[in-house]
Order: structure tokens, then sequence, then C-alpha cells
């Protein structure tokens, strides 16, 4: 059976893709030394912001809350982080 994901789903899927480039290659100019914690770092920090922003959704009444929401960020998030890492290792080593 095919599923079709909702535009919304997308939309925070890409975004999250951006997020975790942006962060992951951030994190490795800040801490070059130790990219296996600066990969952990990121990974909460985009766990936290995704989930904080539908939290703020929910608390809010702005926006709408809803958890695939975040899940999508999430896993935009991390596929970010590898192609943000891809980057930075390919640059620089």
């Amino acid at each position: 059976m095919r599923y079709k994901i909702a535009p919304d789903k997308w939309k925070h899927f890409f975004v999250g893709i951006a997020m975790g480039a942006v962060l992951e290659s951030i994190a490795w100019g800040i801490w070059p030394a130790y990219p296996v914690w600066a990969s952990g770092a990121v990974f909460l920090i985009v766990l936290g912001v995704s989930y904080g922003f539908e939290l703020f959704s929910l608390v809010t009444g702005i926006g709408h809350y809803d958890v695939m929401d975040a899940v999508a960020s999430i896993i935009g998030g991390i596929l970010g982080m590898g192609i943000g890492g891809a980057a930075i290792a390919y640059w620089c080593f």
C-alpha cells in the first residue's frame, strides 16, 4: 500500500536537512578534535528544536501541533547531519 506524505511534512523534512547540515558544520568547526561529540551535540539540538517547536505550537496555539512534524524534522536533521559532516570531511581532510 502506498502512503501519500502531506506537503507540510516535506517542509519540515527539508528544514530539518538545512538545520542538520548547518549545525553539523558549525559543530565540527568548534570541536574539530571531537567529531563524535560534535555530532551527538548536534543530534540533541536537532531533537530539541524539532520537538520544542511543536511544543511551542501546542502551548501558544500558534500553528498546528503534530508529533509527526517533529519526526519529519528529526529525520531530515539526521540526513542533513550526514551531508554537513561529509562536506566538512571532504573539504578539510
